[in-house]
């Protein structure tokens, strides 16, 4: 007689992050930027940091600088599940004079 299978245990969050989707805002130095999120392990994600790295672009296209900021990770997020979240990302206004803009490029999630 065979035993009956024993329930396989979870395995880890295995976070998957899209690329950032970015809106203007009404000030030239900031933006909406939406990420979208897929836990594909085993385990929901329960909390966590997103970092942004926002761009700062002049007038000819070169790329001043890139300043970083930290949001909180939209969690929970359940196996198998998807989330998207919005932020208004802005720098300093004084980093970017007129004629310059700012492109959000960077994401990196930091997550328990």
């Amino acid at each position: 007689m065979e035993s009956p299978a024993s329930p396989a245990k979870p395995g880890p969050a295995v976070l998957s992050i899209g690329d950032p989707e970015r809106e203007p805002a009404d000030k030239r130095w900031c933006e909406k930027v939406t990420v979208g999120f897929h836990n594909t392990g085993g385990t929901a994600v329960r909390s966590g940091t997103v970092t942004l790295g926002t761009h700062i672009i002049g007038a000819l296209g070169i790329d001043w600088a890139t300043v970083e900021s930290a949001e909180k990770l939209p969690a929970p997020i359940a196996p198998g599940a998807r989330k998207e979240k919005t932020w208004t990302v802005c720098v300093d206004a004084w980093r970017v004079p007129l004629g310059m803009h700012v492109e959000t490029r960077d994401v990196s999630v930091r997550f328990e």
